[in-house]
């Protein structure tokens, strides 16, 4: 098999959990979770090129991340080519801008338009269903990064139902310095509720006010499980949330286990406002105004 395309460019776009919840513990041990995903067009961007001999070899604009196969682009890369493409080798470049350990799929977006792109320079052997299930061996995000736009994510995010696009709006990033990991939150979780009611998402109010096209509906109705959990690590997201609602969000939530905070809104003008007032603060957290992206 030969490639159609020597060079390609794709992007990896960012995610945010509109709702989150966990509905049990599975045998394998991994969590049953129901999760409402909207993909943003906050993007990395990472460049491809095949090579006439095996091997993966990648660079980063972001110094901080490893670049071998502790990286899930890179084990994207290896994974497809091992199966599609044994004879041939690629050399990737990814240029970061959604950060890292954030809650927002930052390298399972890597890894998915790793696949993506180099399915299209292969003239697709892969079917999305194929590819979905090469995604799902790195990482349990992979195959919503593959679909992108409105989803429901169930099992343990390899099922999922396209859903009715989301209303636009501006959306608000504000990531804290402070982070925790996303094993250590489960975990918590799990021990909190052994203590403690958790509030769960009406996911059937969401769905509904996405076929309504309602945007107040929806964003009244953000709701994720693994706040509370966050919260108790790092204080700074109760703060960050209450002042989104106070510079006009119409809704805001932790995304993912964080520690990236969101807020929604219907003007633009104020969320401009809303990020200029975070910028000014001393303690200066990473903003990022980006908007629902669209299949």
């Amino acid at each position: 098999m030969k490639p159609i395309l020597q060079n390609h460019t794709v992007p990896a776009y960012a995610k945010i959990n509109l709702s989150l919840d966990i509905l049990g513990t599975r045998p394998d041990g991994y969590h049953e979770v129901r999760m409402l995903m909207q993909s943003l067009t906050l993007h990395d961007t990472i460049t491809l090129e095949v090579q006439p001999v095996p091997g993966v070899s990648l660079t980063c604009s972001e110094p901080s991340l490893p670049v071998d196969g502790r990286n899930l682009a890179y084990r994207a890369a290896a994974l497809f080519l091992s199966a599609y493409a044994p004879s041939y080798g690629a050399v990737l470049h990814l240029e970061k801008k959604i950060p890292a350990a954030a809650g927002l799929a930052g390298g399972s977006s890597d890894a998915a338009a790793v696949l993506r792109g180099l399915n299209e320079m292969f003239s697709s052997p892969a079917s999305d269903t194929a590819l979905a299930v090469l995604g799902l061996q790195l990482g349990a995000d992979v195959p919503y990064c593959l679909l992108l736009g409105t989803a429901l994510s169930e099992g343990i995010g390899e099922r999922l139902t396209p859903l009715p696009a989301a209303p636009d709006c501006y959306c608000l990033l504000v990531k804290p310095a402070a982070g925790a990991s996303t094993k250590q939150i489960y975990t918590g979780y799990d021990a909190l509720t052994e203590t403690m009611e958790i509030p769960h998402p009406d996911t059937k109010g969401l769905l509904d006010a996405l076929s309504a096209g309602d945007y107040a509906g929806l964003a009244s109705r953000l709701c994720n499980v693994l706040e509370p959990v966050t919260v108790r690590l790092i204080p700074e997201i109760a703060d960050l949330k209450e002042t989104l609602y106070s510079l006009g969000a119409d809704g805001a939530l932790m995304s993912g286990s964080g520690p990236t905070v969101f807020g929604l809104f219907s003007s633009e003008d104020t969320a401009k406002n809303a990020e200029a007032h975070f910028l000014r603060t001393s303690y200066a957290p990473r903003t990022f105004l980006t908007e629902f992206y669209r299949r």
